[in-house]
């Protein structure tokens, strides 16, 4: 059996991976600590967090058909290169800060929005042809093993490096942290613009729409996958609505600073290690179906852990137990679509898949904001800041329910 490590192309993959997550767990806690440098407003806050995420939503379909159709490498280096160039206007953006007014925080919480918008609309592109990439790098046995590893090392450099880090040069100064995503960014594009691959045959541009309904047929032949996708776009909303909240629980329920709230969230990043590390194993002596029925409960009880929080432990307790269940959904998810979808519908596919799963992404965080801003004359900051995770634990028990009774691997 081919060993990983062996594969040239494997190993630049899994470094670009490395130093771009890096990168990308610098800016996860930095660009939220910034908006709450400028204001405390729920919804203004949510709106960063929206804009991150809109472009799943706008942009997965095209993406998808974008990825079937060009050269997946260089579109990866182009995305990288463009994240590089959008997080140098980040930084100056924060160098014109003193020329704002104090008091237009909506026009400086505009400027990061579009600027977030960007940068995901980029990321939607990068993503997408890199987990398509994956199954042209390593033989079909080891895609588990693969996915593994690299989650494993995301999670090491965008959990539980890349927080703490920010903290710290947020602390020294406020455009470091941008500074280095920058060059992280522009590190990862040499390193994938190394590999080298065997061409693969591409076929004759079609009209869009055409090329889009082969993927949706496909994907309504294949009705588990559809399944999936849909859960996993009720998940994820879930989790962006405690994830958006979760900046504001930890200065003002906790009372943590950006150092400190750092290092909490490496404890999400040990619990996606480990999971990245066992989950396979899990995954092969469960079961599939099993290893889900194991993942959904587990993040039910993690969103009901932090809703009961006040101390930083319990809710570093439920942060590890909920990215080591989304490491067990993911190993066994992601392998099984790559398994499965012909490499020629790989990239509208999966960008179909990441439509209704991370589609819902940015009307969960716009949800968090309504929630706190209407719950707060009524329940007061502290409850109103908790109620984001009694409604995702609800949520996803519903999920675990549906999945019990309906999904079948």
């Amino acid at each position: 059996m081919t060993r990983l490590w062996t594969l040239r192309d494997y190993r630049l993959l899994f470094s670009a991976s490395a130093i771009s997550n890096l990168g990308d767990g610098v800016s996860a806690l930095a660009f939220p600590w910034l908006a709450t440098l400028i204001t405390r407003d729920p919804m203004l806050i949510a709106l960063v967090a929206f804009a991150t995420r809109l472009p799943w939503l706008l942009f997965s379909i095209p993406a998808g058909v974008w990825t079937d159709r060009a050269d997946r490498r260089r579109l990866m280096v182009q995305a990288d290169l463009l994240r590089m160039a959008l997080t140098c206007g980040v930084i100056g953006v924060i160098l014109t800060v003193p020329a704002f007014p104090v008091e237009q925080d909506l026009l400086y919480i505009g400027a990061l929005s579009v600027l977030a918008f960007l940068l995901g609309s980029a990321e939607v592109v990068r993503d997408n042809a890199a987990q398509t990439i994956l199954p042209s790098v390593v033989p079909g046995e080891r895609l588990e093993q693969a996915n593994g590893q690299i989650w494993s090392i995301e999670q090491v450099m965008g959990s539980f490096i890349g927080p703490p880090l920010a903290g710290l040069l947020i602390a020294f100064a406020v455009p470091a942290p941008f500074a280095l995503d920058a060059i992280t960014f522009g590190t990862a594009a040499v390193l994938v613009w190394c590999m080298v691959l065997r061409p693969r045959a591409r076929p004759e541009p079609r009209p869009v729409l055409q090329e889009v309904r082969e993927g949706i047929s496909w994907m309504w032949r294949h009705k588990t996958v559809l399944q999936l996708a849909v859960m996993l776009g009720v998940m994820n909303a879930m989790a962006l609505m405690t994830l958006t909240v979760l900046i504001l629980f930890s200065q003002e329920i906790l009372g943590l600073n950006a150092a400190q709230h750092g290092l909490l969230l490496t404890a999400g990043a040990a619990g996606g290690v480990i999971g990245g590390l066992v989950c396979p194993t899990i995954a092969a002596r469960t079961g599939q179906f099993r290893a889900l029925m194991i993942a959904l409960p587990v993040f039910a009880l993690s969103f009901v852990m932090i809703w009961m929080a006040s101390s930083p432990i319990m809710v570093a307790t439920a942060l590890f137990a909920e990215m080591f269940a989304a490491l067990l959904w993911n190993v066994v998810t992601v392998s099984y679509r790559q398994r499965l979808i012909p490499d020629a519908l790989l990239g509208r596919v999966n960008s179909l898949y990441r439509f209704f799963g991370w589609g819902m992404m940015p009307l969960g965080a716009l949800a968090a904001g309504f929630i706190v801003a209407l719950a707060e004359p009524q329940l007061g900051r502290e409850t109103a800041l908790r109620l984001p995770y009694l409604l995702g634990a609800f949520g996803m028990g519903m999920v675990w329910i549906y999945a019990c009774f309906r999904l079948r691997l």
